[in-house]
């Protein structure tokens, strides 16, 4: 009997700068991933689905604007050249904000396609005859989608299978169960009269786990209020549940 094929997550990026790739992904972590086949990475230059002699792949806005738009035409010839069943997502300021729960979901699609923008961004259009999900990286706004690209194919890359060392560093890590990640230390254990916690030093591991998750309750409540108050309604729920 042969053994299951192992899942290999495959990223398609729609770029104008396919020699951007793979930049920062190919060192470290994500650069030994793609290196073992754990993932693979296909830059795919849009300017190839232009059909006239300059290669046009933007235009003019209607309704008149600064800036130039990206044509619908090709950048459909683009996206009907990826796999079947591929998902595909712009990467757009105006986007749903990019969290773990979707770098989670993400990484159990076997093909993901990220579009890249530029200019004043692309036409409506293919948006919609695409179904193109539109997901941004903040409220901030770059010269293009390709940074954007990055962080989030970085983010999915560490979550898939054989990439950590340590699985348990996924589950103790920032946004895990809601929260910021609680402060680390090492050696020494004195530094510039600055003293590492004395739980941490006990040995008395469910200390240390209480203590962990006071000081993680503690950063996401003065740090990130949303998502305390998201907490604490989730957990809220739980406890109603349980009784």
């Amino acid at each position: 009997m042969n053994p299951p094929m192992k899942t290999i997550w495959n990223v398609h990026i729609l770029t104008l700068f396919p020699e951007i790739f793979p930049g920062p992904l190919g060192h470290s972590l994500p650069g030994k991933a793609l290196e073992n086949g754990i993932w693979k990475l296909n830059a795919i230059q849009i300017r190839d689905f232009a059909t006239d002699k300059h290669k046009t792949v933007d235009d003019t806005p209607y309704g008149g604007g600064a800036g130039m738009v990206m044509k619908p035409d090709v950048l459909d010839a683009a996206l009907n050249s990826l796999p079947a069943g591929t998902r595909k997502i712009y990467l757009s300021p105006r986007g749903k904000k990019l969290d773990q729960a979707l770098l989670h979901e993400l990484s159990a699609v076997a093909n993901v396609a990220l579009l890249c923008g530029r200019y004043e961004g692309i036409d409506q259009r293919v948006i919609d005859a695409q179904g193109l999900e539109e997901v941004s990286l903040g409220d901030f706004v770059l010269a293009g989608g390709e940074v954007a690209a990055m962080a989030l194919i970085e983010g999915v890359v560490r979550l898939l299978p054989g990439v950590l060392g340590n699985a348990e560093t996924v589950d103790e890590e920032s946004f895990a169960g809601g929260l910021l990640e609680y402060p680390h230390y090492t050696k020494p254990a004195s530094w510039k009269g600055m003293d590492v916690p004395e739980v941490l030093l006990s040995g008395d591991h469910g200390k240390v786990k209480e203590w962990r998750l006071n000081q993680a309750k503690a950063i996401t409540k003065a740090r990130r209020p949303d998502l305390w108050q998201r907490y604490e309604a989730l957990n809220t729920g739980n406890i109603r549940q349980k009784k």
